[in-house]
């Protein structure tokens, strides 16, 4: 295929979200070696921003080679060995790969289950805590991609504050739309996507480790059973010595340099009340319309919403009609919510009114058409 006849498409999905020009153009920025010494204060730039987007001055904290997807294996990987109990909290998609990965890791999982579209009781998740305090980890999803759930994280960090049990926080939709704040709860190890709030393309995922996790790491009775993921290498690269590990990808760094570039300007809480502002305003609007909240009001993402279409409407083909005639992208469900609703994010450069009006603008044409 030529890729020249690509058309244009107003990403209002639950990722990718749309690219700024400017972060367009940083991609195309001459490519470096891996160890030169341009790319590496690059790279040390980008890798403060990520400190000042956590909240947090944990020293080990950089971009993964790889999606939100590597970054949760990143996680699972370095901290558990067979045998270990981890304790998990499942209410969509996202927790319940973090169960699988465990699983897969030879440890035992303590499944803490909430229904699709509400949070995790803190309550529930620390008496699991109490029950298991030889749990290796307690692993939950910030915001759930899946449902737009936004779970609350004060509660549970100060819980396992001081406890052996280290805290695992899946920020893949949260990272730069809303407050994260990696230091003030406590987390551990937190991951994250460049593709949804921050703004760039697909590939590399924000992480963070706390020193306890690395004396985790380092004390570990087996080797990472992940050459490519094992952050006591990758370390390596990152500190003063600049050990090679694997080669980095150069332009999707200068990608997320930026954007973060872009968040600096802007400021982190003015850019979390832009989401905040337009996303309640999506909200709100699609409520006029018939629209129905597939997530619990009160814990409710602003940059990803989940909703049933007015009247039970068949929702494939008027999503696919929303793509083939207005060139705008929105998200079906997954797993038992397939089929049922929306998924609508307005997330880094697509947090917009714009969007929001050019969105709205589509479905009440649809919906006349569709009567």
């Amino acid at each position: 295929m030529d890729l020249s006849s690509l058309q244009p498409r107003l990403l209002l999905g639950p990722g990718p979200s749309p690219v700024s020009d400017r972060i367009l153009a940083a991609l195309a920025r001459p490519t470096l070696g891996h160890l030169d010494p341009q790319f590496l204060a690059v790279l040390d730039d980008v890798n403060e921003g990520l400190r000042q987007a956590f909240g947090t001055r944990n020293e080990t904290t950089f971009p993964i080679s790889g999606t939100g997807s590597a970054g949760m294996e990143a996680a699972m990987v370095n901290l558990l060995e067979p045998g270990d109990t981890a304790i998990v909290g499942v209410n969509g998609v996202f927790g319940g790969r973090l169960a699988e990965v465990a699983r897969r890791l030879g440890a035992e999982v303590v499944q803490v289950d909430a229904p699709w579209g509400r949070t995790l009781p803190e309550e529930a998740l620390i008496e699991a805590s109490r029950a298991h305090p030889e749990a290796r980890l307690l692993a939950v999803v910030h915001a759930e991609t899946s449902t737009g759930a936004w779970q609350p994280l004060a509660e549970v960090g100060a819980h396992l504050a001081g406890m052996e049990t280290l805290f695992v926080v899946d920020a893949v939709t949260s990272l730069g739309g809303v407050p994260v704040e990696v230091d003030a709860h406590g987390v551990d190890v937190c991951y994250s996507g460049t593709q949804k709030c921050l703004g760039v393309p697909p590939g590399l995922s924000p992480v963070t480790f706390s020193p306890r996790a690395l004396e985790r790491i380092r004390t570990r009775g087996t080797p990472c059973p992940s050459w490519y993921l094992d952050v006591s290498l990758i370390a390596g690269y990152l500190g003063a010595e600049r050990r090679y590990h694997h080669t980095a990808p150069i332009n999707l760094i200068y990608a997320l340099h930026e954007a973060l570039s872009e968040v600096r300007e802007e400021g982190l809480e003015q850019r979390f009340q832009r989401h905040l502002e337009v996303g309640r305003r999506l909200q709100s609007e699609l409520a006029g319309r018939g629209f129905t909240s597939f997530t619990d009001p009160e814990h409710r993402l602003p940059q990803l919403t989940a909703v049933h279409l007015p009247e039970a409407r068949d929702e494939g083909p008027l999503r696919r009609r929303l793509l083939d005639q207005f060139a705008v992208e929105v998200g079906g469900g997954l797993g038992p919510a397939s089929g049922r609703i929306w998924r609508i994010g307005l997330m880094g450069h697509g947090a917009r009114h714009e969007s929001v009006d050019r969105l709205l603008e589509a479905v009440d044409h649809l919906m006349r058409a569709a009567a």
